[in-house]
Parts: C-alpha cells; structure tokens; sequence
C-alpha cells in the first residue's frame, strides 16, 4: 500500500482522539483558555453530565473575527509568544483543542473585545455553518453540543451522564482551586452544583471545594528550596479518605495527575496511615520552567522533572515537617454520626423487696412498710479505687486533661479544661513506642535486648529468605536473627523498648510486612515500616488494667510526642468531647 496524506478532516479527528476523550476533557481545554485570556469570572453550564450540552463564559480579553477564525485552525496559538516551548507558563499552548473539538461537536463561539462589537462563528464537525455578529459583554461564550453525536464509534464508549458529570465537576474543582483569585460558578441542569468567589485566602479556597472541615484537621505546608517553592495544605492524618480522589496536586498552577507526587504524599505518611486509606491534601509546586517538562502529555495532565528525587524529597519533608508541626492533634471531635448514637437510658426498672433497708430485721426501724414498697435501686456496681497519694493535677497545664478513669480496660478517661477526652491505651502506646524507636534509630541504633534462651521461630522459606536478605537492617533496630535451617529463624535478641515482646509473633509478623514492601522504597522507609510493625507488639495492649499513675503518664507523653494524634495504622488514639457537646446530651443547649 502506497503511502499517502491523510484528509483534514480525518487528521482533525484523530488530533481530537488525543485531545477530546469525554466532555470533561473538552471542558478542561475550554476553561483553561478562559483562564488564559485573562478572565476573572467563569462560568460554567452542562446538560446531561455534559453529553448533550457544555457552555464555558468568561469575561477575559476577547477575541477579534480575525483572531477568531485563526483560532479555528490547528497548531495556531497566542500563548506561545517564540519558539522557547521548554519555557511556556501558559495552561494550553498546543493550539489543538478548538479545531479538535469542532472537529467531533457543534461548536459555536461568541466573543467580544473591549470597545468593539461582537463576533460569532459555528462549527458543526469541522465545517463552519454560521458566522455574524452577536451581542454579548466583553469576553467570550464558547458553546459545545452533542459531543461524538456524528462519531457513534466513540459516544458508545462514554459513560452515563452521571459519570460524565461527575467527572466535569473535579475538572472545575481542580481548576478552581489552582487559582483562588478568580470566581467559579458551576450548573449542571439549571442546578448550581458549585460557586466560589474570589479569595487570596489558598487554605479557605481548598476547604471551600472539598470538605469544610479540612479547615480544622489540616496543617499549612511551606518550604523552599533552590528555587522550587512548595505550599498547600495537608490533613492530619486522622482525617483521611478511603480513595485518592482527594489529593489535589498542581505545578506551577497547572492541575497534574503525576505518580512521582502521589508516589511522595504516600511516602510521607507512611506508618501514619493504613494501605486502604489516604490523605486529604492540596499541593502546589512552584518550579523554575527550564527544571520541568509540561510537554509530555497531550492533555498535559503529566510532566517530567528535571531533577525527580530532589522533587520528590521535597514533598516528604514539607509533609513530614507539617505534621511534625501538628503533635499530638487528633480529630477535632466526634463524627456527628457518632454524637448521634448517644441516647438517654431508660429509668431501671423497679425491683421489688430492694432498697435501703431491703436487708432489715423485722425490728429495724421503719422496716414496716418499706419492705414491700417497689424501689428504683439496682445492685451497686463492682468497680476499683485507688487511694490518692497525690493531688490530681490540674486540668488546666494539660491538653489531654488528667486520667479520671479506665473503662473496658481499654479506653481511657480524662477531664480537660474544655472537655472530656477519651483515649485508646493500645493505639496511644504503639504510636509512642514507635516514635520512641524513631529517635534511638535517628541517635545511632536500638538498644537490643538479648533472649536468655534463643527461640527458633518455623516459617515457609521464602520468608526466611526475606528476613534474611533484611537482617542488617533489622539489627539496627534492635532485632539479631539469623538463618536456622531452610525454613526457620533463630532470634537471638529483640529491641529494648518492646519490654516482654512475642519474638514468634514479631518475626512472623515482619515476614509478612517485608512480602508486601516495594523494591523502590528507601532504606529509610522500609526501617520505617518495620519498625511500625514491631512498635504494635512492644504497646501496651487492650485488656490490662493501668493505674491512675500509669495512665497520666501515658497522657503526658502524648502531649509532647509528634503524631500521637493517631496510631501507627492511621486511626485516631484520642477524641474529645467538648463540654457543649456534653450539655447538650443533657439538654442543658
């Protein structure tokens, strides 16, 4: 077969199969144009999640009908000033998006220059129908109707309107929390679905488009350096998502999709959260333009760093700088859901023949008639008490407030200045120990603690071979092993600061954690990981009983130990219920 030029409109369709994949990519060129036009208000239409309709207005510069039908045309741009596209800081820069849209759509264009008069053009896939005047403000309406409708190969392969809104809506949501100097209104058949104004105010922007209460379970996240700038903000790690759909993630104002950055929240909050949870955070990476590359996508959803482990470095100290920041912050306070479950008790039920006197003679006084009278006295609880020694302390000098109580042998009670606070004595102790391994790691190595008699310790051989192939690094956290045979580890001594830890539980445990580990990480983050899951065997656990001591102890050093807001596995160790919370259980509010 003779080699031969493809037709205009069949190379404007594939141009359009590169560009325009659904109306929410559609949607993201046309509102990138309205940023770059220099808009200060955008407003956005859809019908049918997009499919039947899309309608971007904004009040940018204007085009003139020259520029207008230039635009019209591919590869012809105005934000590609000379031929420097390594240095390009605009958000589209190709010159594909409009014909490759006209190309698969009915588009019409409506757009006006200050001090002139309007001008509209209509496409319909790829020839134009219409053109003339039109009455408009200054800026521009582009129009786009029945997406694929003439392309049936590819509309079959859309989603539901629903799913295509859905994904319209975190095209918008992106956008706009990139530039919270602008003004955004988004409605999706007749309803406004999301509407922001402008603000200067990053943090209240981000919280705005995502979760108001992020406000109060994030922390602010700024470094610089050599030249790259690094903001936004991040929650705690109590507050988290069961998808990544929350990480919002931006280079230099542009809304990126990148595996190196996700890659780098995920190494941050490592032993902070569990593998099916994840961070609610809103990054923004200001880079010098010849140290990235935003050429490489043709959506430009992707972009290549010169210097990827710098970058990628950076975010793991931002994060891990931030959270440090936030010490022992947990939630903020109970779910409403939560609040929800408490409910007043109904009153005991009488029980005949028991009360004060139930245990009379005949002859005590005032036993006639008291006998047989129904009382609303129940047999008195079993319970302990400790003679104080000691003053309690005061509330005031502590955030965690001081130990009044354990219930279940598990949860912890306190009063605080400003409310009551429960406490996880399991989850509160594993985070403690873990950053206590943290420390002695950063100071030189473990202490270790040797068996006085070597425990051999059976599993298959491909978990010995890995905890083998580990032990140096295990014995920098304290933990000496070695090869027993084919299938078996001989432990011969365990970290100091586990006290009496299960060495059969522990190695078996860590085999486990090391089959699920990636090759990538680093040194640093596998001792990290380890060291989390040895943490959880050295903690105090669920069931014992601590005394009023212990457990203000277990208090104080929560209030200066970083992340002991939540265990090792992300959950939180510690919430409060404040006194207003408390008063309106009792209908005192």
């Amino acid at each position: 077969m003779s080699i031969r030029r493809l037709p205009e409109h069949l190379v404007n369709r594939i141009a359009a199969g590169e560009v325009v994949e659904r109306p929410a990519s559609a949607l993201k060129e046309l509102v990138e144009n309205a940023i770059d036009a220099g808009a200060n208000r955008i407003a956005v239409t859809l019908s049918e999640g997009g499919l039947s309709r899309i309608g971007v207005t904004d009040d940018g510069c204007g085009m003139t009908p020259a520029d207008m039908a230039l635009a019209l045309e591919r590869h012809a741009t105005s934000k590609l000033p000379d031929e420097a596209i390594d240095l390009v800081t605009t958000l589209g820069f190709r010159g594909e998006a409009l014909p490759s849209i006209a190309s698969v759509a009915r588009l019409t264009i409506e757009s006006r220059v200050v001090g002139a008069e309007g001008w509209a053009r209509v496409v319909d896939n790829g020839a134009v129908v219409r053109e003339g005047p039109a009455a408009l403000p200054p800026g521009t309406r582009v129009i786009v109707e029945e997406l694929f409708g003439r392309v049936p190969a590819r509309r079959k392969f859309l989603r539901s309107a629903r799913a295509e809104y859905a994904a319209c809506l975190d095209v918008v949501r992106r956008l706009a929390m990139a530039r919270p100097d602008l003004a955004f209104t988004l409605e999706h058949d007749g309803r406004r679905a999301l509407g922001v104004a402008q603000a200067d105010d990053r943090p209240a922007r981000v919280a705005a488009l995502t979760d108001r209460a992020l406000a109060d379970n994030a922390v602010p996240v700024d470094l610089e350096r050599d030249g790259i700038v690094l903001g936004g903000v991040a929650s705690i790690p109590t507050y988290n998502r069961g998808v990544a759909d929350h990480q919002y993630l931006f280079v230099n104002g542009r809304p990126v999709r990148d595996r190196l950055l996700m890659g780098a929240i995920r190494g941050a909050y490592a032993e902070m959260l569990p593998r099916d949870r994840h961070a609610v955070v809103a990054l923004f990476l200001d880079v010098p333009p010849s140290e990235v590359d935003v050429n490489v996508h043709p959506a430009k959803t992707e972009v290549r760093f010169r210097d990827p482990a710098m970058v990628r470095g950076m975010i793991v100290s931002g994060l891990r700088r931030a959270l440090d920041a936030a010490g022992h912050r947990s939630v903020q306070r109970p779910s409403e859901d939560a609040l929800a479950m408490w409910r007043p008790e109904l009153a005991a039920v009488p029980v005949p023949g028991w009360g004060p006197m139930a245990d009379a003679g005949p002859g005590a006084a005032g036993y006639q008639g008291v006998r047989d009278r129904p009382t609303f006295f129940t047999a008195p609880p079993a319970a302990r008490a400790e003679p104080a020694w000691a003053p309690a302390p005061q509330t005031v000098a502590h955030p965690l407030g001081v130990a009044r109580g354990q219930v279940a042998q598990t949860y912890i009670v306190a009063e605080a200045e400003d409310g009551l606070v429960l406490v996880d004595q399991h989850a509160a102790h594993e985070r403690l120990v873990l950053e206590r391994m943290r420390a002695a790691l950063a100071g030189g190595q473990i202490a270790a603690q040797a068996l006085l008699i070597p425990e051999v310790v059976e599993l298959d051989e491909p978990a010995c071979d890995r905890l083998e192939a580990r032990a140096d690094e295990l014995a920098e956290l304290g933990l000496d092993l070695e090869r027993f045979g084919p299938a078996a580890m001989l432990v011969r001594s365990t970290p100091a600061l586990l006290g009496q830890a299960d060495p059969t539980g522990l190695v078996t445990d860590l085999a486990d954690e090391l089959a699920a580990f990636d090759e990538a990480l680093s040194l640093r983050e596998r001792l990290d990981a380890v060291a989390g899951t040895m943490a959880c065997h050295g903690s105090v656990r669920a069931g014992r009983v601590l005394g009023v001591a212990e457990m203000n102890a277990l208090l104080r050093e929560m209030e200066v130990t970083p992340h002991s807001g939540q265990c090792n596995h992300g959950r939180p160790t510690w919430v409060k219920l404040s006194m207003t919370d408390v008063e309106k259980l009792f209908g005192r509010k």
